[in-house]
């Protein structure tokens, strides 16, 4: 008798377990059905009253799913909750309606990501189904950003973008243009420790190249982190050594470190891996100027010129530049004591460097003829030396520019 209640016992027990399990893998189905059969018609047809009603149907019965243990490590019901949970993000954007917006929250777009994850992890059977998702994950990710991205708010956008970028790894792809918009917008938000992260695993992952290394180092460097920024600019330089834009950014980072012996070593080593590049030598030129070094400022971009006579942007660089350092040399003269005989040395410094302005700017105003701004200066320097006709010429052609 006793032998028979034990047996009725574990018979008794062993259909409970199986209608538990049952119950719950019921809740993965009411699910998918819920989902399927009700929720995406609705959207599609545009009844949000009937897809809310469904989605949140979904959603309670992917929760008990994804919360017992005979289910949550189920490929099928991490799927479905990621599913469900990006349709109740899909329809809080459609709808604009306040209670589900309100539930997509930072957590709530994680668990989702980190189930579709576990289920494309755990079983092969549902990694298309997974992808899918994900790929529409992406779309929508994307579209909320561009939006924030187009209204200035670059913060939201940075977030959107490394939103679409999480749930790309959620498959194990690097959606490497997400990375890089993020971390622009992360860059255009001050939040240059992000940007510089994001940057980070570009050039670890060989995108862009040198490129990612050279904006890694920048914005490491904006934020403050020399030392890092030097590290990554030594990783970037074992790949690309004579890459100029890497050089540059060794030259920034002396620069803000004051380090001028540094910044004169690297300009240095930029000048020989690329002699003959006008666009290296115009950089270098303004790199000088920033470092108050006037002579070197001038022989860099003269060298700019050497290698193409009409490049634009040196002349114009050229000539403000030596009207910058002609009124320069005339301000320190000025701040001399009456009778100082270096008065009279600074200012024939001046006046010819004054002089030394009028062929790079007037270069620079055939070929852009209404630039108000340089046919001012040019009137001014011709007045200054005595050359009325010209200076008058000038004036007449300042006052007719629109």
């Amino acid at each position: 008798m006793k032998k028979n209640k034990m047996k009725n016992s574990i018979l008794v027990g062993t259909l409970l377990l199986s209608t538990l399990a049952f119950g719950q893998k019921k809740n993965e189905t009411s699910a998918a059905v819920e989902f399927k059969n009700k929720f995406a018609p609705a959207l599609q047809s545009k009844d949000y009253e009937t897809a809310k009603k469904s989605i949140l149907s979904a959603k309670e019965f992917i929760d008990l799913a994804a919360a017992h243990p005979d289910t949550k490590e189920s490929a099928k019901t991490l799927y479905y909750k990621g599913e469900v949970y990006l349709g109740i993000m899909s329809l809080a954007q459609d709808s604009d309606d306040a209670d589900l917006t309100a539930m997509v929250t930072p957590t709530f777009m994680e668990e989702a990501a980190n189930a579709l994850k576990q289920s494309y992890a755990n079983d092969k059977k549902y990694q298309s189904d997974v992808s899918d998702v994900v790929l529409r994950a992406r779309i929508l990710f994307d579209k909320r950003a561009n939006a924030a991205y187009t209204e200035g708010d670059f913060k939201s956008a940075a977030s959107l973008y490394n939103w679409q970028a999480k749930y790309s790894s959620a498959i194990g792809d690097l959606d490497s243009n997400a990375v890089f918009y993020s971390s622009v917008c992360s860059e255009k938000a001050n939040d240059y420790a992000s940007a510089a992260a994001g940057y980070l695993t570009l050039a670890n992952a060989g995108y862009k190249g040198p490129v990612s290394y050279n904006l890694a180092s920048g914005a490491f460097r904006k934020s403050g982190d020399i030392e890092k920024a030097k590290g990554i600019i030594a990783e970037g330089r074992k790949l690309y050594p004579n890459d100029r834009d890497l050089l540059l950014e060794l030259v920034n980072i002396n620069i803000d470190a004051n380090n001028p012996a540094g910044a004169e070593a690297a300009l240095a080593q930029a000048i020989a891996a690329d002699p003959n590049n006008k666009q290296l030598f115009y950089p270098i030129g303004t790199i000088y100027i920033e470092m108050k070094e006037n002579k070197k400022a001038e022989e860099s971009l003269m060298k700019a010129l050497e290698i193409d006579p009409d490049y634009l942007d040196a002349q114009y660089q050229l000539g403000a530049h030596l009207v910058s350092w002609a009124g320069d040399l005339k301000t320190e003269a000025n701040a001399l004591k009456l009778g100082d005989y270096k008065y009279d040395v600074l200012m024939s410094e001046s006046n010819d460097t004054y002089k030394r302005a009028l062929a790079p700017l007037e270069k620079y105003i055939s070929k852009q003829p209404n630039d108000k701004a340089v046919l001012n200066i040019l009137f001014q320097l011709h007045r200054s030396i005595g050359n009325n006709d010209k200076a008058a010429a000038f004036k007449a052609r300042y006052d007719a520019a629109e």
